[in-house]
């Protein structure tokens, strides 16, 4: 005798199981879900007839050779359609969270030293809102950089003695000296730079790059991330997955994190009594479920969870591979120091950033955090370079040995700049700096960018830009393009809106610092 669901059965619209079929659903539950999926068979076929002209319209004669190529499911945009002959392949992000005060890094203001203490004038000031950390100062004294500056290189750039393994490296810098943000705090400006907008839950720029380029290696993630372990623990600022998340976009942009240690990703090594076949055979059990369900139901999201999985497969062989450093020569080490050793340390990070480079991956990005100096900032900025400084130097002469640099475009600097006047007290050999947004130093190199220049200029007081500004906008748009991509045409529709990583007001390609 027939229940009264049999006409619910496994062989509906098809001959195999299907998902109404899962154990333990209620009869009024299978109901609901075969009266919603026949209604989208009627739209899903209309809306796969307009997909398939669409798609032949806007691939025209490439799309046999995409289809015969078995094109994987977000693999960004064709090889054809860049928009201009891109110069970067690969980007590597060296993010000093926390902010590295420009007076002690590359914003040399010599007329400071005579200016000792003295009130920093109102008219430089302009009646800026400050932080509640200096507000409430009866005064704002001026404080001079501790540390001496020296030209370096053909082209004579200034850099502060707490770097001489970067100063060795000048002329294969680009210096801009002109960065400005909207942002006063660290949450809302380090999420402005990585994702383009103050409000969390947009994608980041590496996630925007795997979405409009796709992978360059199929064996490991598009875009990875690590932390760094911190010489000193003083005003951390944290930092979550919202930083390198894929926002709206497919969640096969997003970053893979990579830990320091022999499990850089977790969860990835197979359980004990579990090999290679049996993990084999069970995912591919998971993806057929799935790829029934995508079937019935046409969420994109689905495909990104089986892509997700087969390069989860794929990185049990890759990642082992990529973390064994044994192969190293002695040269590497000499060159980036006895630290790149220790797992998880800002020098290991950056000579596994050289390996993942290697390997093709497109969007890397280191984070190293303790930069946030209001206090005791003469001494806490000094470990903090030289806890990066020879890694950093390391990285790109390393890059540029191996014929790497040319085409990896390498990023230094943190979400905003520092005042000119100390928070807290001020001594000879002791100030604090606070938050400053209007002006802050950040250097490029490699990838199609202009070596050995200095580019924008602030006032005396490094408070203000007089000359050649630029807004986190701009060095996005500058980024794409050195990938070949036009900010304003990659797009993402979302929320009824052509969603871009610059946004909708006005952003432009620094063309001066382009080689």
């Amino acid at each position: 005798m027939h229940s009264p669901d049999s006409h619910l059965c496994s062989d509906h619209c098809g001959e195999h199981p299907i998902v109404l079929d899962l154990p333990h659903v209620p009869a009024d539950l299978k109901r609901e879900w075969l009266r919603l999926e026949t209604r989208r068979h009627f739209v899903g076929r209309g809306v796969k007839a307009l997909g398939a002209a669409g798609l032949a319209t806007l691939f025209g004669r490439h799309a046999p050779e995409m289809l015969a190529a078995g094109a994987p499911v977000g693999a960004g945009l064709p090889a054809h359609l860049p928009h201009y002959a891109p110069k970067a392949k690969r980007a590597i992000y060296l993010f000093m969270a926390g902010s590295p005060s420009q007076f002690e890094t590359w914003d040399y203001k010599p007329a400071l030293q005579k200016m000792f203490d003295k009130d920093l004038p109102e008219s430089v000031r302009g009646g800026q809102t400050l932080t509640g950390m200096t507000a409430s100062q009866a005064r704002l004294p001026i404080a001079p950089s501790l540390y001496k500056f020296d030209q370096h290189g053909k082209s004579g750039t200034w850099v502060s003695e707490l770097f001489p393994y970067t100063a060795k490296i000048v002329d294969e810098l680009c210096v801009m000296k002109s960065l400005h943000t909207e942002a006063i705090n660290h949450e809302p400006a380090i999420l402005q730079l990585t994702t383009g907008n103050m409000f969390p839950g947009r994608p980041s720029m590496g996630a925007w790059l795997s979405y409009g380029l796709g992978a360059a290696n199929d064996e490991l993630p598009t875009f990875v991330v690590m932390t760094s372990k911190m010489p000193h623990r003083t005003n951390v600022q944290a930092l979550s997955n919202r930083l390198w998340s894929s926002g709206f976009l497919s969640p096969e942009h997003a970053a893979v994190t990579l830990r320091g240690g022999a499990d850089p990703v977790l969860h990835l090594s197979n359980p004990a009594g579990i090999d290679g076949d049996v993990r084999r055979a069970m995912i591919n059990g998971v993806n057929d479920l799935n790829r029934q369900l995508f079937e019935r139901v046409g969420d994109p999201e689905i495909n990104a969870r089986i892509a997700q999985y087969e390069m989860a497969f794929r990185m049990q062989t890759s990642v082992p591979e990529l973390a064994d450093f044994s192969n190293e020569p002695a040269s590497t080490w000499e060159l980036y120091g006895p630290k790149a050793k220790e797992p998880g340390t800002y020098a290991y990070n950056c000579l596994m950033a050289r390996r993942l480079a290697e390997r093709g991956v497109r969007f890397t990005q280191i984070f190293l955090r303790s930069w946030d100096q209001h206090s005791l900032l003469p001494d806490r900025i000094k470990l903090m370079a030289q806890e990066s400084d020879q890694a950093t130097y390391a990285l790109v002469t390393d890059l540029k040995r191996r014929g790497l640099l040319d085409d990896t475009v390498v990023l230094w600097g943190g979400e905003f700049g520092r005042t000119v006047y100390s928070q807290g007290t001020l001594t000879p050999t002791n100030y604090g700096r606070d938050h400053h947004p209007r002006c802050f130093s950040m250097w490029m190199a490699g990838g199609g960018v202009k070596p050995g220049l200095s580019y924008g200029e602030t006032d005396d007081f490094s408070y203000n830009i007089v000359k050649d500004p630029v807004h986190i906008r701009d060095l996005h748009a500058t980024l794409l393009h050195l990938f070949g991509l036009d900010h304003n045409r990659l797009s993402f529709k979302h929320q009824g809106l052509d969603q871009k990583l610059t946004g909708v007001l006005p952003a432009k390609v620094i063309d001066a610092i382009l080689a």
